[in-house]
């Protein structure tokens, strides 16, 4: 047994794109979105603490400790990097940092004003290349960083990745039974170009499995 200094953190998850990190936070105020909501709501918004645990050695360590006012979305993995996407709501800012565990390093590589996203529901790290996204509930989906792209997408279909100018889309269907599609379009105008039956698992390395 291992012993994990976890800063009281209970639950930890595979970094989507490693297979050597885990990742966990508190969830103080829950989910980014909700902590936004707190926010416009007049309400204080302490930081969460977002941590990440080195498998197999169980090594602890915290690239950036958020201030009052800031909140940590989900994390990924993008080029042997950890990506951290923390909003600013005092500043009014998002802000995406990628932590090098092998030169202890940790750099911010872009900000933004929040004012480029409506709000910051399902506002998430994507790769690849590594972007910014936001799947809004009005059928569109938005690439917000480093490029500027809207797609209108049929509902219920969820992003899940990009190979250079594809974009990969899950969807479900429950008429006549219940089956699942994996919805290809092209970058950036959102053209559908295949159409493959079956449903989608990510594998902790970052490949994508395909159950028929």
């Amino acid at each position: 047994m291992i012993t994990i200094a976890a800063h009281g953190i209970t639950y930890i998850e595979p970094l989507d794109g490693s297979c050597e990190w885990y990742w966990g936070t508190d969830y103080i105020h829950g989910d980014l979105y909700e902590a936004e909501e707190l926010y416009r709501a007049h309400h204080p918004v302490n930081s969460n603490c977002l941590i990440f645990v080195h498998y197999p050695d169980g090594r602890v360590v915290e690239p950036i400790k958020g201030k009052p006012g800031q909140y940590f979305g989900r994390p990924i993995s993008c080029d042997e990097k950890i990506q951290i996407l923390l909003v600013d709501f005092p500043q009014s800012t998002i802000r995406i940092f990628q932590y090098n565990d092998a030169a202890n390093q940790t750099i911010e590589i872009a900000t933004l004003p929040v004012a480029a996203v409506e709000n910051c529901y399902n506002l998430l790290l994507r790769r690849y290349p590594l972007m910014l996204t936001r799947h809004a509930n009005d059928g569109k989906f938005q690439i917000v960083w480093p490029e500027t792209v809207e797609i209108e997408i049929e509902e219920p279909e969820t992003f899940f990745d990009r190979k250079g100018d594809q974009l990969y889309f899950s969807k479900w269907h429950e008429e006549p039974e219940y089956r699942e599609e994996i919805v290809v379009r092209k970058y950036p105008t959102g053209e559908i170009t295949e159409i493959i039956p079956g449903s989608w698992t990510r594998m902790p390395n970052g490949q994508i499995w395909i159950l028929q």
